[in-house]
């Protein structure tokens, strides 16, 4: 017998699904892009006409005028390349310590009774607090900078990994039962799926908390980093020096949060979510 032929409420279910899969990407990074374009040359005109005077708040123009000196003369890549060192290093320290003790405080009562209160604690502690500790125990080079920066990405990673495992809904893992899974069956198909996109999303906050903390970090005697480069700004009262700065960790933020998202997104691949169907 001959496959049956698609009927009209088919090719309407899976309309939403394709359009999903064709829709183009430039378009929603033009949209993303119209809000700082718009202020941007709405605050170039402002400036042009005399509505403005621009002195403490350079115009675009100034600003990409700073940005292209130093690219050219190297000084702005060697910032960056500091910059994104650090902050790779303590968001790889930070994620694997949060995700190792929001596993352990999840999923045993007893450790999480332990632990939990001293580190929600330890969470109200402001960043800037930290330094002149780190900077007796760890000295001023990079191992107090790292250190802050792990210290800022921990926290998230390990209440969203905590917060995930104590969420899982409890029909879930009494149907791994009723299956008869092992405890390694029931980790790989109940617990890790359930846990996954949480853990995920408390990775982007506490990357975005890295890139937060690294400037407390770089203010620890840095001689290179965006955050030195902020310092310097300041010192030689330079707004464009300053708001260049700014610029480049907000387009360097976003730019690691994409890739982040970008490589982890197949992991989540099996979800069927409202965002997708739109």
């Amino acid at each position: 017998m001959s496959a049956p032929a698609p009927t009209l409420t088919d090719d309407v279910l899976a309309a939403p699904a394709e359009a999903s899969r064709s829709r183009v990407p430039s378009g929603r990074l033009l949209l993303g892009l119209l809000l700082p374009l718009a202020l941007a040359l709405g605050w170039e005109l402002a400036v042009r006409s005399g509505w403005a005077q621009g002195r403490l708040m350079p115009p675009p123009s100034r600003i990409f005028a700073t940005l292209s000196a130093l690219a050219a003369s190297g000084e702005l890549w060697t910032h960056i390349g500091a910059t994104l060192l650090r902050v790779l290093a303590g968001f790889l320290l930070g994620a694997v310590a949060g995700t190792v003790m929001g596993a352990v405080a999840g999923t045993s009562d007893t450790m999480r009774r332990i632990f939990d209160p001293s580190l929600q604690a330890l969470r109200a502690v402001p960043s800037i607090a930290w330094v002149p500790l780190f900077i007796l125990w760890l000295g001023i080079f990079e191992a107090s900078k790292v250190a802050l920066i792990a210290v800022g990405v921990f926290f998230p990673v390990y209440l969203g990994v905590a917060g995930a495992i104590e969420g899982i809904d409890r029909k879930l893992v009494e149907v791994g039962r009723v299956f008869r899974l092992g405890r390694f069956e029931m980790v790989r198909r109940v617990i890790l799926p359930a846990v996954l996109p949480s853990w995920l999303i408390s990775l982007r906050s506490g990357l975005g908390l890295g890139f937060m903390f690294v400037v407390a970090a770089e203010f620890m005697g840095a001689s290179e980093g965006l955050g030195y480069l902020l310092v310097d700004g300041q010192q030689m009262g330079r707004p464009d020096s300053i708001l260049a700065a700014i610029i480049t960790f907000a387009v360097l933020g976003k730019l690691c949060d994409t890739i982040l998202v970008l490589s982890t997104r197949p992991l989540v691949r099996w979800q069927d979510t409202v965002r997708d169907r739109l």
